[in-house]
């Protein structure tokens, strides 16, 4: 037996990484390093290693070479080795499925998968290579230079309960959800920190398990507007697909793009300090379009509607999703 739940015998640091699968990996790296900005660290033959210029740990974002676009899995860090041990045996007397991952990875120690209760692969490790820190490191900066990857958005058919693992069994802070409507109004989404900032991770009503989005911190709200211009001087103008605006729920200005394979991320700054997990979150009204977008345009239908895939435990396939409980799509969002 483990003896607790994952808050009570681990400590869970942040989010570590996120792999995007692509069709094509030397076009994914133009995009995402001559363009966006991420610094290549090292590539073997199906994967390129990206960090941001705040990081010192061998990678943040990887790109695995793939027959589609998608999610391969999130990664999150935990404080020591000891944790995994803990983690496995809960994982286990929870009956999820969970295995070690070998040395495929590469930078990354010894790595716990397991497929969560709401569907998702979810690697945990607590060592990772150190690599040389670029803040200051001004000459090698391209594109936007985002600093970190911040967050990571996903889409699930019980938000509740996805709430209710993160917080409950994960030890997770909640810094603002959205409820749905009386008479029983349920979480909608949330979300959910470690690290103190708004999120590590949001977790999403939608057709799931499936991803919503990545998203990349960048140093400055003029960057936003920087990264619109790269994108539309590069050809990419029709791949802005919201944005630039400032959404009411974590105060940041941001813009949501799609890369050459569909996968969708976001480019984010100016949100709020945390740290304090227990702290009262912030409640949203589902039908309140202010929660979405402060200032700027509102969401296009498709900004809920489509998702990246999430790949199965084994995987070999991406995983079939499930239609959500409530209402997708917000009642202000138009046709």
């Amino acid at each position: 037996m483990s003896g607790g739940r994952i808050k009570d015998i681990a400590n869970i640091q942040k989010l570590g990484h996120v792999e995007f699968r692509t069709t094509d990996l030397e076009r994914a790296r133009t995009f995402y390093v001559d363009l966006i900005g991420l610094h290549e660290t090292a590539r073997d033959e199906n994967r390129i290693y990206l960090r941001c210029t705040e990081d010192k740990q061998h990678h943040t974002f990887v790109l695995r070479k793939a027959d589609s676009g998608g999610v391969g899995g999130i990664g999150f860090r935990v404080a020591s080795e000891d944790d995994l041990e803990r983690m496995k045996a809960r994982f286990e007397e929870l009956g999820l499925p969970v295995r070690w991952v070998g040395n495929e990875i590469l930078g990354q120690g010894r790595t716990l998968r397991v497929q969560d209760p709401l569907g998702f692969n979810i690697d945990y490790y607590a060592k990772i290579a150190t690599v040389p820190w670029l803040v200051q490191q001004y000459h090698l900066h391209r594109g936007v230079s985002p600093t970190r990857i911040d967050h990571v958005n996903v889409l699930t058919p019980d938000a509740q309960a996805g709430y209710e693992w993160y917080t409950k069994e994960l030890g997770f802070g909640c810094a603002e959800y959205t409820e749905s409507e009386p008479p029983e109004p349920r979480i909608w989404a949330s979300w959910l920190f470690r690290k103190a900032t708004v999120h590590d991770i949001a977790v999403m009503t939608g057709a799931g398990p499936a991803a919503h989005h990545v998203g990349f911190s960048l140093p400055e709200p003029m960057g936003i507007i920087k990264a619109c211009d790269m994108l539309a001087g590069a050809g990419y103008a029709d791949s802005i697909e919201r944005g630039p605006a400032r959404h009411g729920i974590s105060n940041a200005l941001f813009v949501y793009v799609r890369d050459p394979d569909g996968n969708r991320f976001e480019l984010y700054t100016g949100d709020y300090l945390t740290g304090d997990t227990s702290a009262e979150p912030i409640r949203w009204s589902l039908n309140n379009p202010v929660r979405q977008t402060f200032w700027g345009a509102p969401p296009p239908r498709r900004w809920f509607e489509e998702s990246m895939a999430v790949e199965t435990f084994d995987g070999s396939a991406m995983q079939p999703t499930k239609p959500p409980l409530l209402q997708p799509v917000p009642n202000y969002v138009l046709d």
